[in-house]
């Protein structure tokens, strides 16, 4: 599991930073590749990137600013022509779909691929296979949403060296153990799965988040989680600024992540601004969470199967 930032500006592309996308690369896990809005030029980004686009099959869309959407209409058309096939799901805010479907139809665009778009509600976006995702309503200019992803735990692996000591042969009751389950063998033998399972491991979790005002929501869809991707769209100075304009500020975002118990902080959505001086940001930012860092275009962040670190206090 690994996060890619693949633009990290706010409003307007710039020098050092596109605009917003982020990219949740589940490909190891054969889920593909999960994209987080697509501001305009995400298609350069994936380029420069490891990413492949076909690969991605899922595509959720934070708001419907600018700056989040304006590269998805080239993408959809441009996924067919590199082995894009497979189905692909948007989500996204009430809106997206005559907005999707308007351009398609517009340009007499022809998708070489099912594509299906769902306009979400707060709650359970869906729950398949390993990876259960629910959204809730963040406090900004028009609806945004943020997205918590979360994995289910896995299960430590069958010790078949020891099994095949007491003269286990593979095959049935090895599932049943691993499952959990007790296993009677011809003698009378019992043996408790627990006893022959190693160590398993918590499923990973993270919660991406569109553009919001320190709000509560905020705070709720990233307790506890091992990545938070919040926007730092101001330094702390500037919050008055932030709140006019629905943002957040650095030490906002830190605040969050330190009530919500996160183990490690991300910020992107970087205003234009600070594009020689960004560092200030995290600075300001670990003064409040020490474990935070500043997203810069094309760099990721991965997000191992382990132990959850202790939070701060």
């Amino acid at each position: 599991m690994r996060v890619v930032f693949l633009g990290t500006g706010a409003g307007m592309p710039s020098r050092r930073r596109n605009v917003s996308s982020v990219a949740l690369d589940l490909t190891e896990e054969n889920e593909g590749i999960w994209l987080f809005d697509c501001g305009e030029g995400t298609q350069h980004q994936l380029l420069k990137s490891p990413l492949k686009t076909g690969k991605i099959n899922r595509l959720f869309v934070t708001h419907l600013h600018g700056d989040h959407i304006y590269g998805i209409p080239g993408l959809l058309t441009s996924r067919g022509y590199v082995g894009g096939t497979t189905p692909l799901v948007v989500y996204g805010p009430k809106g997206i779909k005559p907005f999707i479907t308007s351009v398609l139809d517009i340009s007499d665009a022809r998708l070489a691929y099912d594509c299906e778009i769902i306009e979400i509600e707060e709650g359970m976006l869906f729950s398949e296979g390993d990876y259960t995702v629910s959204v809730k309503k963040l406090e900004h200019r028009i609806d945004s949403y943020g997205f918590r992803i979360e994995e289910k735990d896995r299960i430590g692996s069958l010790d078949a060296d020891k099994l095949r000591q007491l003269g286990v042969p593979p095959g049935p009751l090895y599932g049943r153990l691993k499952l959990g389950h007790p296993v009677e063998l011809p003698d009378g033998t019992v043996l408790h799965g627990r006893d022959f399972i190693g160590p398993g491991c918590q499923g990973r979790n993270l919660a991406i988040l569109g553009d919001t005002r320190y709000c509560r929501a905020a705070i709720e869809l990233a307790e506890g989680v091992d990545l938070l991707v919040h926007e730092a769209t101001f330094s702390g100075e500037l919050a008055d600024l932030a709140y006019q304009y629905y943002h957040a500020t650095s030490r906002q975002a830190a605040q969050i992540a330190k009530e919500a118990g996160v183990r490690t902080l991300v910020l992107t959505h970087i205003s234009q601004r600070y594009q020689d001086d960004a560092e200030q940001l995290q600075t300001e930012a670990r003064e409040i969470f020490r474990r935070t860092y500043l997203a810069e275009d094309l760099w990721s962040i991965e997000i191992p199967w382990s132990a959850k670190a202790e939070t701060e206090e």
